[in-house]
């Protein structure tokens, strides 16, 4: 991976889709989709790709513009983080699918699984390549994680939940070998369900995700949070499941601090993790000022050594107006400079 400054800034993933894109108020009416849902792309079907393509160049012209020290593709072509991936592997009915509650607490159409998952060929090679072909930043993508999948699922073959999740972490495993093969500096898991769903992921998530890490050479992150500012309102003040981390292979662990103003105490317990620190809150279209950003940062430092920090949105951008996120992400990289300059003295 290329050197990187001190606290370098990054996205946690999505990115604004334009509104000549994607249907926002489709979008934003109805909880993230975990099957396809193709009526919110607004393009006709012969003309999406390249729309999307478009939006992508848009989205990474953004980043570094604002100053973003890597850069990710948006997930501009994604209906949702997860369902992208997702819907792409075997072992599922699409056409019929299966029903599983969200962590809002509400049914949501999920994949069912009626034979052994498996990934009969690379998902996101494609969009690796094309944000490798447009900028010489250092790159990101996000996949899935396989405990996260295997809670948007209704189970109709396996019938235990751990080797579910363990079928889940094979195909992620593959997808992962194969980005960075194809160029990837680094490769996050998101794995919101971790928080949403401590006791069972106590009892394998961990293990699920190290099973979808084995073998990786090349830097990984593993993303945490309390779900889209959007749709999940309510934050508590810490994460039911965070310190299990510590005994994950991943380098990098995601959080989110603005919002929940979380107790940085916490951080204590992931000794040796670079923490890629949530500092701009998404529930607020409002941009924040460079100071605040700094305050945020400076919250985590007690407990994070500076040069395992990577300043980070708390979640993904997509629901955001495009000129709020481009306002926050000038924000981070300003309050990385200044974080720069202080440093370095």
């Amino acid at each position: 991976m290329p050197d990187l400054p001190l606290f370098p800034t990054a996205l946690v993933g999505s990115f604004p889709q334009p509104e000549w894109l994607i249907d926002r108020a489709k979008l934003a009416g109805r909880f993230p989709p975990r099957v396809r849902a193709r009526e919110l792309w607004r393009p006709a079907p012969e003309h999406l790709a390249r729309a999307q393509d478009d939006a992508t160049l848009l989205a990474i012209r953004e980043q570094e513009d604002a100053g973003l020290d890597i850069v990710s593709d948006g997930e501009i072509r994604r209906e949702s983080y997860s369902n992208h991936f997702a819907t792409a592997l075997v072992g599922l009915d699409l056409d019929n699918p299966g029903e599983a509650l969200d962590r809002s607490g509400h049914p949501n159409p999920v994949p069912r699984v009626v034979g052994p998952i498996s990934r009969p060929k690379p998902v996101q090679i494609d969009d690796l390549r094309f944000l490798r072909e447009h900028t010489s930043r250092t790159i990101k993508i996000t996949v899935p994680g396989p405990f996260t999948m295997s809670q948007q699922a209704q189970d109709d073959y396996y019938g235990n939940p751990e080797e579910l999740a363990n079928a889940y972490a094979d195909a992620v495993n593959t997808e992962v070998h194969d980005l960075f093969a194809a160029g990837a500096d680094i490769v996050q898991l998101d794995e919101p369900y971790l928080q949403a769903r401590p006791e069972p992921a106590r009892e394998y998530g961990v293990k699920a995700l190290n099973r979808a890490l084995a073998g990786v050479v090349g830097t990984t992150a593993v993303h945490l949070c309390f779900g889209y500012a959007a749709i999940i309102h309510e934050r508590p003040s810490g994460y039911s499941f965070l310190p299990e981390l510590a005994e994950c292979t991943c380098d990098q662990i995601s959080i989110e601090t603005a919002q929940s103003n979380l107790d940085t105490s916490a951080l204590a317990h992931l000794t040796g993790k670079t923490i890629m620190l949530g500092v701009i809150d998404l529930s607020d279209p409002a941009v924040e000022a460079v100071e605040t950003v700094v305050e945020r940062v400076r919250r985590a430092l007690p407990f994070v050594a500076p040069e395992k920090v990577v300043i980070a949105t708390d979640c993904g951008m997509k629901y955001l107006p495009w000129e709020s996120a481009v306002g926050k992400m000038r924000a981070m990289a300003g309050a990385a400079r200044a974080l720069r300059a202080e440093f370095a003295g």
